[in-house]
This record gives C-alpha cells, sequence and structure tokens, in this order.
C-alpha cells in the first residue's frame, strides 16, 4: 500500500489526532506512542500554539554551569545542551579564574539592524542622496510603529545607506537602527522595514523587494574577558600551548570552524535554555568572524606583562527577555529566574562569557592531554547506556572504556556482558 504526506487538514487536526495519523504511517508501537504523549513540562496546548504540526516535545538535558563570577556576582548558568562535556568545561574553566576575579562584561548596546533592498533604478547614488534626506520621515513612520517600544526608551536612532552593484544592477540598500531594548527585536524592526518600504518606492521610482532584519547584529556586542594565572592552569607550558592553538585557529579556517563551533557549544547552550534564537544568534557569530576578509576565531588570547593567560571574545547577541518562547515556555522563565538579570544586555554579557570559558577548556584540552581524554570520560556514560547498561553498571563500564582508550559500543557490549556473568 502507498503511504501519502500529503494530509488534508493536518494542520487543524488536534495533537493526538496528527498523532494517531504518525503512528498508522510510520508503524509506531504503543510504548513509542506513549514517548510522544509525554510532553513534560510543556503543556501540548502550549507546545501546539508555539510551532505547527504539533505531535509532542523532545526534552533536552538541562544543567547548571557553576563556578561562575561575572562582573564580581557569582552566577549560576543553566545551560540545555545534549553534548558531553560541554557544562563540565565551563565549570572547570570558570573554577579556574573565579580567584582571580573571574569575568568582566560589557554590551555595545541592544540596537538591531533591519534592511530594505531598493532595485529598478538607473541613479543609485541618487536614491542613496533622497533616502538621506528623509531621514526625519523615516524616524516618524518606525516609531509610529511600536509606541509600547518607544515608551520603554527603544525605537529608531539612525539610517546607513549603501549602494551594492551586483552582476545584474544596482541596489540601494537602507538600514533602519532601532533600539530594541528588551527585545530581541525582529518583529519590531520587520514591522517598521515593511512599513517603510512602500514609502521609499514612492520617493525613488524603484522596487522595494526584501525588508527584513540582519542577523548580523554586529551593532549589538557582546564582549567578556578573563585572566587565568599560570599556577592556576598548570604553568607555562600549558599557557603558550593555549595561545598557540589560539593562533592556529585565528588564521586557519579549518580549525577556526571546530575553534568557533566550540564557542558556541556554550553560547547555544544558554540562549536556548533561556528560550532565545539559537539559530540567529550561531548566524550572527559565524558571520562576524568573517568580518576582517577570512574566517577567523572569535576569541582572543594572549599573554599579560606578568605572564597570565589573558582571553576576550566579542561576538554579537541578539538575545531578549521578553517575546516568544522566552516570556511563554515554563522553563525558560525559569532559567532567566535562576540567572536573575534585569535586563537583555546583562543576558548577552553572561552568555558572551560562558563562549569564552568554553573555548578555554577546549584550548586547554587541546593543548595538553587531548581532547578525547576529557570528552570521553562523559561520552563513555553515553555508550554504556548504549549497550545496555544500567544503574551502576553505567560507571563501571565507563570507567572501563577511557582505561582501555577503547570508548565503543561493541566493547561496552562485551565488558557489560563479562560484569554481569561475574
Amino acid at each position: 500500500m502507498n503511504k501519502s504526506s500529503r494530509i488534508s487538514g493536518f494542520h487543524k487536526m488536534s495533537a493526538a489526532e496528527r498523532l494517531n495519523i504518525v503512528k498508522t504511517f510510520s508503524n509506531l508501537n504503543d510504548e513509542t506512542v506513549k514517548l510522544f504523549e509525554n510532553t513534560g513540562n510543556i503543556p501540548i496546548d502550549l507546545a501546539d500554539n508555539l510551532v505547527e504540526n504539533v505531535i509532542g516535545t523532545m526534552n533536552i538535558p538541562l544543567g547548571i554551569a557553576t563556578n561562575m563570577k561575572i562582573n564580581g556576582q557569582d552566577t549560576l548558568i543553566p545551560m540545555a545542551t545534549e553534548e558531553s562535556s560541554v557544562v563540565a568545561a565551563v565549570c572547570n574553566a570558570a573554577r579556574q579564574c573565579y580567584d582571580n576575579g573571574g569575568f568582566t562584561t560589557s554590551m555595545s548596546g541592544s540596537l538591531m539592524i533591519a534592511q530594505i533592498q531598493l532595485v529598478n533604478i538607473t541613479n543609485p547614488e541618487y536614491c542613496k542622496a533622497l533616502i538621506w534626506e528623509k531621514k526625519e520621515d523615516i524616524k516618524e513612520i518606525c516609531n509610529a510603529c511600536d509606541p509600547i517600544l518607544m515608551s520603554h526608551g527603544g525605537g529608531f536612532k539612525d539610517i546607513e545607506i549603501r549602494v551594492i552593484h551586483t552582476n545584474a544592477a544596482a541596489m540601494v540598500i537602507t538600514h533602519i537602527i532601532v533600539d530594541t531594548r528588551d527585545a530581541m527585536g525582529a518583529n519590531a524592526v520587520n514591522t517598521m522595514a515593511e512599513k517603510l518600504a512602500p514609502e521609499i518606492e514612492n520617493w525613488t521610482g524603484g522596487k522595494v523587494y526584501l525588508r527584513i532584519l540582519s542577523n548580523l547584529a554586529d551593532k549589538r556586542l557582546a564582549r567578556a574577558r578573563a585572566v587565568w594565572t599560570c599556577e592556576s592552569i598548570g604553568g607555562e607550558s600549558v599557557r603558550d600551548g593555549i595561545i598557540s592553538a589560539y593562533e592556529f585557529a585565528d588564521h586557519d579556517p579549518y580549525r577556526a570552524a571546530t575553534h568557533n563551533k566550540g564557542i558556541m557549544n556554550g553560547v547555544s547552550a544558554v540562549v536556548l535554555a533561556t528560550g532565545n534564537d539559537t539559530r540567529a544568534v550561531e548566524a550572527g557569530a559565524h558571520a562576524y568572524a568573517t568580518r576582517r576578509g577570512s574566517y577567523r576565531s572569535l576569541t582572543h588570547w594572549e599573554k599579560d606583562k606578568h605572564g597570565n593567560l589573558v582571553g576576550s571574545i566579542e561576538i554579537p547577541m541578539a538575545v531578549g527577555l521578553i517575546g516568544g518562547a522566552t516570556k511563554l515556555h515554563p522553563i525558560a522563565k525559569a532559567n532567566l529566574q535562576i540567572i536573575g538579570v534585569q535586563n537583555a544586555n546583562q543576558l548577552a554579557e553572561i552568555i558572551a562569557a560562558v563562549g569564552l570559558a568554553q573555548n578555554f577548556s577546549a584550548l586547554k584540552s587541546l593543548a595538553t592531554v587531548g581532547i578525547q581524554k576529557g570528552h570521553m570520560s562523559l561520552h563513555a556514560q553515553n555508550i554504556a547506556m548504549m549497550a545496555g547498561a544500567i544503574g551502576e553498571e553505567i560507571e563501571k563500564i565507563a570507567k572501563i572504556l577511557v582505561d582501555k582508550s577503547l570508548v565503543r559500543i561493541d566493547i561496552a557490549q562485551e565488558e557489560l556482558t563479562k560484569l554481569r556473568g561475574q
């Protein structure tokens, strides 16, 4: 019998009705269906309103990063991730710089950019000048779109206008720069851009196609720095190895890709835990890493005049405390309470500090014992469970795998059989 994915009215059905259709289509057994029916801490009605065609939820482990001191204040940081060693890496990095003051952070502001693409023009420089003359009109139109944002001190701040010469023709790209305050700001700036589009067409006689935010939030930069003494990290050779590993990443995009992915292990875990947009933050970070003409490190590592290891990070961080899942997801709201931030800038700074901590631990592992030893000790537990280990068996099998340096499921199954035979 042929199966069809063309299911009329699927989006109008209840979650239970959709699940039943999926059960039949994919031959799911009753035990698997029960997994989908258990939606954990998200009521099915809420999930059904957050995204389309819901049949259930998928839980991600939520850990707490300890030892984090940021701007003199001790902070517990929730991290949602499925990857072993990510939370532990942040805890260890923070512990090693805790007595030296922890992390110091800053933020460039809460400005977001929306782009308006003007085409079908033969006089781009003239149109650019004309749009500049309309700056006050643009400000008035933008601010009228969101009086609530205005009441919180946000709103239109400036414009930037660029002429792009493409293979097809010249385009005039207008950037509206908006202070979105404690919101991530996508909805606010997109609304303003769409409102402005017909006006720009009227002023110039051109045609507007795209009018949407940019996730390269380079006017919303979060910064963090910290100092690690040689004594706290294992000596000068470790410090020099970390700096050498950083220099490799900063000058080779193949290394930088994995280097920055490690940073995002920590960053994305906090972004997800707080109900913010992981894809937007990741896109902005990787785009920002190319700002000097090639893909390079998001962090910088040096030694100061005292011989200490000093690290810093600068990363676009478009996150908010209001709107979307941040306000609707019960665990996201609880995680923000745990962190205890008062505004979106504070949250962004904390996330940057986590990214720096994550990078420190990865570079230290690479420069010393290798990434596998620390990572595999935790990954071995996953392999042990995959082999069928339960309870106390998990740690016993994991230890055997690590001691043998053979973290493989076939070895785990053999050792589990031996253990149970005893």
